[in-house]
């Protein structure tokens, strides 16, 4: 049996007015507080009808429901204008890193160019002594050098506009967000304060309050759609740096002990049991990590990796002296890496020193790396396209750098994942 509501919670004006009679229903289809005869009448005969109390009961369970779901939505909405607010901190810290590297790269360009035409001048005078064509040369690599710093003015000016519009999105999503986040946090407390009322206060726009609560629960909390600056990466490094591509091979006697390397040294792979004695002085201990055999004291050196068959690795250089029985890192300069990891069908990259994320998604196949011993610079790129990953410069070189390649170490799985150093294309 339904229970009534007693009559000192019933306002003076809430009787009846045509049966004159104390409201003790609630018909739920139409909203309204009923007598007992008008729940008989024919406006009414077939709708849902409770007693007040009951009613009121469904709503304040109704009430706790949602105010349970709004604190959810509350802690991510919060969660998501925090992330909002550091994004736009990263996304002028990234700008800024991006120009240096575009600076940079346009520089070794300009130094890559200035080479080549005094190698190419020096043929010249092997055959003849024409200082016009001496002069032609020179007005040639000036013409160049204008025409990459025109070039890199545009980059820079694209991505001052793409931080620009970057930073404007996200602040339109800290507003929108902040905004959702006052809606909601409102209507928790209309919620709570409705659920200490009196039956037929509770009763009182009960589903209209529901409806809006819904309404706020539906409203998308997607963070800012922002574009990767890594759009802006230069192209057309590949015939530069081939020209300076080497040789590498492995280094058996510096490969951590479950390394196998193949018979002409340049693949790695993990095996499953050890494959040579551990205690070697020059040989890794920590990490499935082997050294280049060449060594590097200056000059400009180029080589590239095919890294499809692996699903986590680390390239770069490796100071020829550094810690090889221990997991630290060391100071910078000691090692310059790009590391990669496919998980699932997902892609990260990360670089070091400092452990930094790179917004790059896609797979990469071949990696190319490029040391400038002289100007402290050590730069990766995707090999196939020939576009820019990341690039380090004024790095603190000190004694010979080499090559380093390292694979994640097998956790008793058989794993097939394995390096390949590419050998030198044939230029035509």
């Amino acid at each position: 049996m339904s229970k009534t509501l007693s009559s000192q919670h019933i306002p003076e004006d809430a009787y009846c007015e045509v049966h004159l009679e104390p409201p003790q229903l609630f018909c739920e289809d139409d909203q309204v507080i009923l007598c007992s005869k008008c729940s008989q009448s024919q406006e009414h005969k077939h709708h849902l009808v409770y007693g007040i109390q009951e009613a009121a009961d469904n709503y304040r369970n109704s009430f706790q429901e949602m105010l349970n779901t709004l604190r959810e939505k509350l802690e991510v909405a919060k969660s998501v204008l925090a992330d909002e607010q550091e994004r736009m901190v990263m996304i002028q810290e990234e700008e800024q890193n991006f120009k240096r590297m575009i600076e940079s790269e346009y520089r070794t360009k300009f130094h890559l160019l200035s080479e080549e035409n005094y190698r190419n001048s020096l043929k010249l005078e092997e055959y003849m002594c024409d200082s016009h064509l001496r002069e032609a040369s020179v007005t040639l690599l000036a013409k160049f050098g204008m025409e990459l710093e025109e070039k890199s003015r545009e980059m820079l000016q694209r991505l001052t506009v793409l931080g620009r519009e970057n930073m404007n999105k996200l602040k339109e999503s800290e507003a929108r967000v902040s905004e959702q986040i006052c809606s909601i946090q409102s209507i928790i407390t209309e919620l709570s304060d409705k659920c200490e009322e009196p039956a037929f206060t509770v009763l009182q726009n009960a589903r209209h309050i529901l409806e809006r609560s819904k309404s706020l629960l539906l409203q998308c909390l997607e963070p800012a759609h922002i574009t990767e600056m890594s759009l802006c990466h230069i192209k057309g490094m590949s015939k530069m740096l081939r020209v300076l591509q080497r040789s590498i091979t492995l280094d058996p006697e510096a490969a951590h002990a479950c390394l196998v390397l193949s018979e002409d040294r340049r693949s790695m792979r993990c095996g499953n049991t050890q494959q040579a004695e551990a205690g070697h002085p020059e040989r890794f201990d920590f990490g499935a990590t082997v050294l280049g055999v060449e060594c590097f004291t200056s000059g400009q050196h180029y080589w590239e990796v095919d890294v499809r068959k692996a699903t986590k690795w680390q390239l770069g250089v490796c100071r020829d002296s550094a810690q090889r029985k221990d997991s630290r890192p060391g100071s910078p300069g000691e090692r310059v890496l790009l590391m990669g990891a496919k998980m699932g069908a997902e892609y990260t990259f990360w670089v070091f020193p400092p452990l930094k994320k790179v917004p790059l998604k896609k797979q990469i196949l071949q990696v190319g790396v490029f040391l400038d011993y002289k100007y402290g610079q050590v730069s990766f790129y995707d090999a196939m396209e020939g576009s820019l990953i990341y690039n380090f410069s004024c790095l603190p070189f000190q004694g010979a750098l080499k090559p380093v390649f390292s694979l994640c170490i097998p956790n008793g799985s058989t794993d097939s994942d394995s390096l390949t150093v590419c050998p030198p294309r044939v230029l035509s």
